[in-house]
């Protein structure tokens, strides 16, 4: 299809605004030929800056911006071939599905035989053969945005470019819609590139993630390893839901090295031989995931407290736990768990447990 496929490189670019606003700071990634890469953030991280800027819709204050071998910092949007999928369809209201997707291909003068091959293949990848003399308030609002898509696959493009094209639909129809890219994705093997804020799009849809926050890259990775091995405080709090607990406190010894937080509410035995880098009196904070929180004894507890919220949430439910000035939250069992006011027995799987710096937010070394 087209001219094959190209990677995407971004060496130091930074996105600075006359007013001096630095919306993307000294970023560097590279998106592989083919891989599907996704930049994740909160708003006004500087996401769709970059997503802009690749597109050629920014220009770059500095650092270098490659599409396969050729820097593209001073390339017009239009030479770049590239495709770019809006969160807004933009679909003319009286134009058919096909002419939709042919629209661009007309204005290119491209024949009218090879525009009629190249829509007819796309909405046959996209499952829209039959919707395409239907006109957009016909559709719903997933079969709008796989009009969107096509639109940009009719171009054959080495580089697709995604602005949250999910954000505008239900819950139901983006479970349907990541389905959509990912089997895209495969049958395409074009790169990727794809914004979100939506940590769950991240994960089932990025072969690699790409955090930032203020502007600035705080981890790549694959979903695996932002979600296990975070960086930082901000990349471990970001990615899960619920998010991770975190609880503020020290290092100290007391029969052994220990975390102890919450004023003494909090212990957590450690074992120094797989923490090469902390020592006593040490201020740290100390973060683990609510699956790793688990139902106790009192004698094995490592807090309790009053149960103050359980969102049941099916087969697992949320238990919302009082525990000092912190509420600690944990993923039980939802046929086993305590109602609320009761006393919860918590264990913390010490196999699981980060410890960051308390000043820098850094996640702390930990061998396996």
């Amino acid at each position: 299809m087209g001219r094959g496929i190209a990677g995407i490189r971004l060496e130091q670019v930074w996105k600075i605004y006359d007013n001096g606003y630095v919306a993307v700071a000294d970023v560097t990634f590279e998106a592989a030929e083919g891989e599907f890469l996704v930049l994740l953030g909160p708003s006004g991280c500087g996401k769709t800056t970059l997503l802009r800027l690749v597109a050629g819709l920014e220009t770059v204050s500095r650092g270098t911006i490659r599409i396969g071998d050729q820097v593209v910092n001073d390339v017009p949007p239009r030479d770049r071939d590239i495709a770019m999928v809006f969160q807004n369809y933009a679909l003319y209201p009286h134009m058919t599905v096909y002419e939709n997707m042919a629209f661009g291909l007309k204005l290119r003068r491209v024949p009218k035989a090879e525009i009629d091959r190249r829509v007819r293949a796309a909405a046959r990848v996209l499952e829209l053969e039959h919707l395409l003399d239907r006109r957009p308030h016909q559709l719903s609002g997933g079969q709008r945005q796989r009009v969107a898509v096509g639109r940009a696959i009719v171009r054959e493009p080495r580089v697709f470019l995604f602005d949250e094209p999910l954000s505008n639909l239900d819950a139901r129809l983006r479970v349907e819609m990541r389905a959509e890219l990912a089997r895209l994705h495969r049958e395409l093997g074009r790169t990727m590139l794809y914004v979100t804020h939506d940590q769950v799009e991240a994960m089932t849809l990025g072969q690699r993630i790409v955090v930032l926050n203020q502007g600035r890259v705080q981890q790549i990775g694959t979903p695996l390893d932002v979600y296990h091995r975070p960086a930082n405080r901000f990349v471990a709090g970001f990615i899960g839901n619920p998010p991770m607990n975190f609880i503020d406190g020290r290092l100290e010894r007391l029969n052994g090295l220990r975390f102890v937080g919450e004023g003494g509410h909090v212990q957590v035995p450690l074992a120094e031989a797989e923490w090469p880098n902390i020592q006593p009196g040490q201020r740290v904070t100390l973060g683990v995931r609510p699956e790793a929180v688990i139902p106790t004894t009192p004698e094995r507890a490592t807090v309790q407290g009053p149960v103050e919220t359980v969102e049941v949430l099916g087969a697992v439910a949320h238990l919302y736990v009082r525990v000092g000035q912190t509420t600690v939250v944990a993923q039980v069992d939802a046929a086993q768990c305590p109602a609320p006011e009761q006393t919860a027995y918590l264990h913390f799987d010490s196999t699981r447990i980060h410890l960051f710096d308390a000043e820098t937010g850094q996640a702390l070394l930990r061998l396996a």
